[in-house]
């Protein structure tokens, strides 16, 4: 009786390592099928040994496969349970194994985006560009090490799932998991990138709308503060108990703005940009718009 053949979990981490790179020879034409097969060889070679097995197996997996390339990795776990069965002995032929990852890789590949691109990225990149903007080194050195950990132990251990779970994950997908998961990564994603609006879009108008001249004692008087850092120091206390820098009291639209709303022509901005998104508007042609129009209105002395 001939020993059943197991992938063991060495054979697993090296399938799992190999898919990091599974877009390494993305094409046109199969889109990640290379990477797909590469991933797989660790496997391909276990499992089979004749020379003549492993060119049919890698030549089943050459053929077209796309998703997002980190949702791969669950799909990567049922096809190695598939390719196990086959290996073993079980009806499982190369029409059954293609028509699993092709069923996996579309509801797979829509909560891709959602959960990786929209919600975890920004999380993690605005608290890295906080530290950051501070001067902490720990800002991009935090991001790599958070992302990658995120991401190798999301793969790894969906890779796992998938392999236990073999075929009958299919069933999961049927569902309305995926859609749930779809939705509401897609709400906190949204929010999080709301929340960063006021951060890090800026406009500021530059027109004044008054200038008050400021009684004496209301203003620092330089002319007549000591000379060096005495004068510093007698410029800051008096501005921290509350005397103007200038003479005048200059109020610009954008101060009037602010004390209305602060950072409303930054979301009246936004929420314009995605009304044109929504109107299928390029978004080259709204970047390039968005140049002319801050040189312009710079030039005319409006921003």
């Amino acid at each position: 009786m001939e020993q059943e053949l197991r992938l063991s979990k060495k054979d697993r981490i090296s399938v799992w390592w190999r898919s990091t790179f599974i877009q390494g020879s993305w094409n046109y034409e199969r889109m990640q099928n290379g990477g797909w097969a590469y991933a797989m060889i660790p496997a391909i070679k276990k499992l089979y040994k004749t020379k003549e097995e492993r060119s049919a197996a890698l030549k089943r997996h050459l053929e077209f496969f796309n998703t997002h390339p980190y949702v791969a990795s669950p799909i990567l776990g049922v096809t190695l349970a598939l390719e196990e069965e086959r290996a073993n002995g079980a009806p499982v032929d190369d029409v059954a194994i293609q028509g699993v990852k092709v069923g996996m890789m579309g509801p797979l590949a829509g909560i891709g985006d959602p959960v990786f691109w929209f919600t975890i990225k920004p999380i993690l990149g605005a608290l890295a560009a906080s530290l950051a903007m501070t001067g902490n080194i720990l800002g991009p050195i935090l991001y790599f090490v958070l992302w990658n950990l995120l991401r190798m132990g999301f793969t790894w251990y969906t890779q796992e799932f998938g392999y236990k779970a073999g075929s009958k994950i299919t069933e999961d997908l049927s569902g309305g998991l995926l859609q749930d998961i779809t939705k509401g990564a897609s709400i906190l994603g949204m929010f999080i990138l709301g929340s960063l609006v006021n951060r890090w879009v800026s406009v500021s108008f530059a027109p004044t709308v008054s200038k008050v001249q400021l009684d004496d004692g209301a203003f620092i008087e330089w002319d007549k503060l000591p000379a060096g850092a005495e004068g510093i120091k007698s410029a800051l206390e008096q501005q921290a108990s509350g005397l103007s820098l200038t003479a005048e009291k200059v109020t610009t639209l954008q101060s009037n703005l602010d004390s209305l709303i602060p950072g409303l022509a930054g979301l009246l901005l936004t929420l314009f940009c995605m009304w044109l998104l929504k109107k299928k508007v390029s978004p080259i042609v709204m970047i390039l718009g968005l140049f002319v129009v801050g040189i312009v209105f710079h030039l005319v002395h409006l921003m």
